[in-house]
């Protein structure tokens, strides 16, 4: 066996295969679950009188979406990913809606954005799975005003996250082999440890970093429970591998496993992250 750090994932790749349609069919059971994480980065946008807003890692729209309804329309909101199809049910979204947002794919490190643009950059969750992410957070400095405001959002770590990774816990076993959580990312935890996102963020040239803990409850439908761990994570992509005898084996030891979630109707946890604040020089 080899003791050699497994090749980081292609981003691109995964968020415009299999992964990225998940996120698609899972948009209602996705936005609802985090609307409150949406809520804070919108509700402090509307409080520092934002006007041109980038969302960066804007999957299917929902932040970008709650900030042009919000802000109104002498607002400009624009939403970046990588992935084609949550872009196209993001756009959807906005003419049903009829809310004036424009959504841009492309990877936010090194999208040749118009410098000097943005008064406000938000993510939320989208932070974490650059390649380089110093060179990322540096064009996104430079596609800011000299006044703007960066606000993310990211996940702490995975012990802060037990709800994240039970499924992987209890069903590594009757799986193939899982890919390991990198603690230097690109990754769901990749900005768990704060030493380092304010070394990243500094080395890009941004000032007035605070990193806040925010611990934020979070619920889904009971019956939403299967199709979110079955379709999403690295048990998600695992099962497209497996035979249905083994997929039968796993969902009953993944139902078993989330007992201690569920109350009545509901899926409960917290999610443990860091609200991120940084500003130009």
């Amino acid at each position: 066996m080899s003791d050699a750090p497994s090749p980081p994932v292609d981003q691109t790749a995964l968020w415009n295969g299999d992964a990225g349609h998940a996120w698609v069919d899972l948009q209602a059971t996705l936005d609802a679950l985090f609307a409150p994480i949406a809520e804070h980065l919108v509700d402090t946008a509307v409080d520092a009188e934002a006007r041109d807003v980038l969302d960066v890692g804007c999957g299917t729209g929902a932040t970008t979406l709650a900030l042009a309804r919000r802000l109104g329309p002498a607002s400009r909101c624009t939403g970046v990913d990588v992935s084609a199809p949550m872009l196209e049910l993001a756009r959807t979204r906005a003419a049903d809606a009829g809310l004036d947002a424009a959504f841009v794919l492309a990877d936010a490190q090194t999208h040749a954005f118009d410098p000097a643009t943005f008064d406000r950059i938000v993510s939320r969750f989208g932070v974490m799975f650059f390649a380089d992410p110093v060179a990322a957070f540096a064009n996104l400095r430079r596609a800011s005003r000299s006044v703007a405001a960066l606000h993310a959002i990211a996940w702490r770590s995975a012990d802060d996250n037990p709800f994240m990774t039970t499924a992987e816990r209890a069903v590594a076993s009757l799986l193939p082999p899982l890919p390991p959580r990198r603690a230097d990312g690109p990754g769901q935890f990749a900005f768990a440890n704060p030493a380092r996102v304010r070394d990243i963020l500094a080395d890009a040239g941004w000032r007035d970093i605070v990193l806040t803990p925010l611990d934020t409850p979070c619920a889904m439908p009971r019956d939403a429970l299967e199709g979110y761990v079955t379709r999403l994570g690295p048990v998600g992509l695992a099962l497209r591998q497996v035979d249905d005898a083994t997929r039968e084996r796993v969902v009953e030891a993944l139902h078993e496993a989330f007992v201690s979630y569920i109350f009545g109707d509901e899926v409960r946890f917290t999610a443990a992250c860091w609200s991120i604040e940084a500003r130009t020089p």
